[in-house]
């Protein structure tokens, strides 16, 4: 294979404009030729505590640009598989409009992009913002669905309505369950004070939601966890960065500690791409200016390009 660096720019991750991987942005939705299409949804008016997620897509997007050497593909020792090697055909989409205090025009302008991805056959990856942003991103599927839902998140985010708010980041999960094209939630790394109530957790339940914490998918392992995630039907992944271990991402919003670590994660999220077919993700809840050293920013990308690659590795095969 040949690296990019040995016959042009050495290009390192400080030099250039800062899209997702430094791949090419395109900004006419029309034109989208890619296997993988990242959208920025930099909207946080759904927050009850820190804002600041606004900010989460640059600071992912920057942080990317890290794991962006210009190597022919990332190569994994213990898989002995070269991830996004040549051909992979990844594009960044930039950003959807937000309009300041409107909801609902900002969530509207997010379900455009990400209907504009599966337009044109790419895998819609959006970068948030904070949970709220899921409830588009679910939408856009509705003509594509069904789709089962896996979550990773501290909380449960399956408030029905509180004070009216019916899409902030305590509801997306239930405005998920709510479509007809979502089949059920799997919903792991629940723990401690959550936002939502008993009688949210026995809604989510009624509506076939399986609520593991993360003691107990530390019990099951991986491959177990992974288990219980039906085979056979199309994933979509939301994962918001609390469900991950304050110690190694402190820069969100409600941080909640006894959190799962990085290959806890990354090794089911791998079961799952090898076994079902993942059409969409998400990563939200990403507050740069409680992420002091970047690390949750690093966190954030190096989590979704591995999970990038092991999906494509997975179709390829």
């Amino acid at each position: 294979m040949t690296n990019s660096y040995d016959s042009g720019r050495l290009n390192l991750p400080f030099v250039g404009i800062s899209t997702f991987g430094k791949y090419e942005y395109v900004a006419d939705w029309n034109a989208i030729d890619a296997d993988v299409a990242v959208l920025g949804a930099p909207f946080d008016f759904g927050t009850q505590w820190r804002p600041g997620a606004r900010f989460g897509p640059r600071a992912i997007r920057e942080a990317s640009t890290l794991f962006s050497f210009g190597h022919a593909g990332a190569y994994d020792h213990e898989d002995d598989v070269t991830y996004l090697g040549p051909g992979t055909k990844i594009i960044d989409m930039g950003d959807a409009d937000i309009v300041h205090t409107q909801t609902e025009a900002s969530h509207a302008n997010i379900e455009k992009g990400v209907r504009a991805a599966l337009e044109a056959g790419a895998i819609p990856v959006t970068l948030g913002g904070d949970h709220s942003i899921n409830i588009p991103c679910v939408r856009a599927f509705a003509d594509r669905g069904p789709i089962h839902i896996v979550q990773i998140d501290a909380h449960l985010d399956f408030v029905d309505e509180r004070h009216g708010v019916r899409y902030g980041h305590g509801n997306p999960m239930r405005r998920a369950a709510e479509q007809d094209h979502v089949t059920g939630l799997s919903q792991f790394g629940i723990r401690n004070v959550s936002s939502t109530a008993k009688e949210g957790y026995d809604d989510a339940r009624r509506f076939g939601s399986d609520i593991q914490s993360v003691r107990q998918i530390r019990a099951l392992g991986a491959e177990a966890a992974a288990a219980r995630v039906p085979e056979g039907v199309n994933l979509y992944i939301t994962i918001d960065i609390d469900g991950f271990d304050p110690s190694i991402a402190p820069g969100t919003g409600t941080p909640s500690h006894g959190g799962f670590l990085y290959y806890e994660v990354m090794e089911f999220l791998a079961i799952l791409a090898r076994r079902n077919c993942i059409v969409g993700v998400d990563l939200v809840e990403v507050a740069p200016d409680y992420d002091r050293d970047g690390t949750t920013a690093i966190l954030a990308a190096q989590v979704l390009l591995n999970l990038i690659g092991r999906i494509l590795h997975a179709r390829k095969a």
